[in-house]
């Protein structure tokens, strides 16, 4: 299978990447500048890409069987801060992208999207969603950490989730637990729909290693095309 994986170099991106070639897949990493990256893995190419240019992103299709987007409008890896406040500047980024990506597959309608998301899009009780609520959602952002106007980048994730609910293409969302970050790759994980997933005490938690592990079984075997998955332990 060939695999491309758009945001190569973030912190999940960059396990997709391992993931994929540690299974034998052939993988096209993108990056927005690939030029100064040496990383000479077998069946690994890289090229720079715009996300948020559609007719670049077409011309990119050709070949791939799946597409894998953890576009984010800086590199979490190397400068979280950065990120959080690129997102925050522009929230809208995210379904700009969602749109650029359905554009771009016009071309490639036989070509599978997985895009990762957020998880502030997930139904915390029937019909409750944390990014429609200010209480629920400053609540969670001050447990994490984050600034409370990293609100508007929570529902950036939940307006590009929407915007592939209204496609046709063959797409899935992937939102990740609340509490992710690099770890372990245990290989385990339990499959969620619209719910967050918990483990025995009650928290929504992966590493980014099983993450990964997660999208590459998706790419590998699809169980949710046009529609939302999540996972945890």
């Amino acid at each position: 299978m060939h695999i491309g994986v758009i945001g190569a170099t973030g912190t999940i991106g960059s396990r997709v990447v391992s993931e994929a070639l540690d299974r034998g897949h052939r993988v096209t990493a993108f990056s927005r500048d690939a030029s100064t990256i040496e990383d000479d893995r077998e069946n690994l190419t890289w090229a720079s890409l715009d996300v948020l240019d559609p007719d670049a992103v077409a011309a990119a299709l050709p070949g791939l069987d799946v597409l894998i987007s953890g576009f984010q409008p800086g590199n979490a890896a190397k400068d979280f801060a950065d990120t959080v406040e690129r997102s925050i500047a522009d929230p809208t980024r995210y379904a700009t992208a969602a749109r650029s990506l359905l554009k771009a597959l016009e071309s490639r309608p036989r070509v599978r999207l997985i895009v990762i998301g957020g998880a502030g899009s997930l139904e915390i009780a029937p019909g409750v969603v944390r990014a429609d609520s200010d209480e629920l959602l400053h609540e969670t952002l001050d447990q994490l950490g984050l600034p409370r106007e990293y609100a508007a980048a929570v529902r950036g994730h939940r307006d590009a989730l929407n915007v592939l609910r209204t496609s046709n293409r063959l797409w899935t969302y992937f939102s990740p637990a609340e509490e992710i970050a690099p770890g372990e790759r245990t290989g385990r994980y339990r499959l969620g729909g619209d719910q967050p997933v918990l483990d025995a005490a009650g928290r929504s938690r992966i590493s980014a290693e099983d993450a990964a592990m997660a999208l590459v079984d998706e790419a590998e075997l699809p169980r949710f095309v046009q529609r939302r998955f999540t996972i945890g332990y």
